[in-house]
């Protein structure tokens, strides 16, 4: 069985941050240990708002310093970073990264990289950005930004699937050794569908979804992306073909989430797809 320590947001009610990514992993055979960035009783984007708080200065170290008191840091073989609450939890993560990879050298952090979107009503502390710019991509194994965040992690505008990738490959050279690139928007290189870009040191892949016309866009999408791409790879399957069945579980999710005519991600009614996705869209390779 492997091992996976979730830190990132919490909701109480909807899917969001560990709401979203703890129960897929789980599905797929994972041990989780969620560690929680910030508890809010939903997610920022309702009109109606939000309560909660993000969690102390100390309190992500304080929960590392725990595990390793009882000597399970060893028994980890990932760390998944999600949502910040502030930049100072940023360096806290690193800490128990470097814990964890110090206590099991085969551990893998599997950074992403949360930025934000404003015009959604996603926002992230100050700091937030810089700090996963600047410390965390220097020590990420695996980074799975959306098109905004891999701009902004490469300093450049990208407008198109061959700047999308010379873009990851400027990542894959600083030492990370896959990016997954959750939403290529604008730089798709098909309108009216939802793609996604895998790049690592043997290759890139390009994978594609429907795009459901939903009254109000489902948030969690990326989180869950994030979390069944790592639990896939952890569970034996190389990167092409969890990027496949990534694909194939999200795209149940979404489905059944939009004939529900539902605002929050219906992952218990499809949770089968998770350990078993149907695979009907291949990825393909770009060389």
């Amino acid at each position: 069985m492997k091992r996976i320590l979730s830190i990132q947001s919490h909701v109480v009610f909807g899917c969001a941050g560990n709401s979203a990514a703890v129960f897929p992993m789980r599905r797929l055979g994972m041990e989780v240990w969620p560690v929680n960035t910030v508890q809010f009783s939903n997610h920022t984007q309702y009109q109606a708002g939000w309560q909660g708080m993000a969690m102390p200065a100390g309190h992500i170290r304080a929960l590392g310093e725990g595990l390793a008191n009882i000597e399970v840091l060893g028994q980890c073989d990932a760390v998944l970073s999600g949502y910040l609450g502030s930049s100072e939890q940023g360096d806290e993560i690193l800490a128990v990264v470097a814990a964890v990879k110090g206590a099991n050298p085969q551990a893998i952090y599997f950074c992403d990289p949360v930025m934000g979107h404003p015009e959604k009503g996603c926002i992230v502390a100050p700091g937030v950005t810089d700090f996963l710019t600047h410390k965390a991509l220097a020590v990420a194994d695996m980074l799975a930004p959306n098109l905004l965040e891999l701009e902004t992690l490469c300093e450049s505008h990208i407008d198109s699937l061959a700047q999308a990738r010379a873009a990851a490959h400027r990542l894959l050279a600083k030492g990370v050794r896959l990016v997954l690139v959750k939403h290529l928007g604008r730089a798709a290189s098909q309108p009216g569908r939802f793609e996604m870009l895998l790049c690592t040191p043997d290759g890139d892949h390009l994978i594609h979804r429907p795009l459901y016309d939903f009254p109000r866009q489902p948030v969690g999408v990326g989180d869950l992306i994030s979390a069944l791409m790592l639990a896939n790879l952890l569970a034996g399957h190389e990167a092409v073909s969890a990027f496949e069945r990534t694909n194939a579980a999200v795209d149940a999710v979404l489905l059944h989430s939009w004939q529900a005519d539902a605002y929050e991600l219906q992952l218990i009614a499809v949770q089968a797809a998770f350990a078993d996705p149907e695979i009907r869209v291949r990825a393909e390779s770009l060389g």
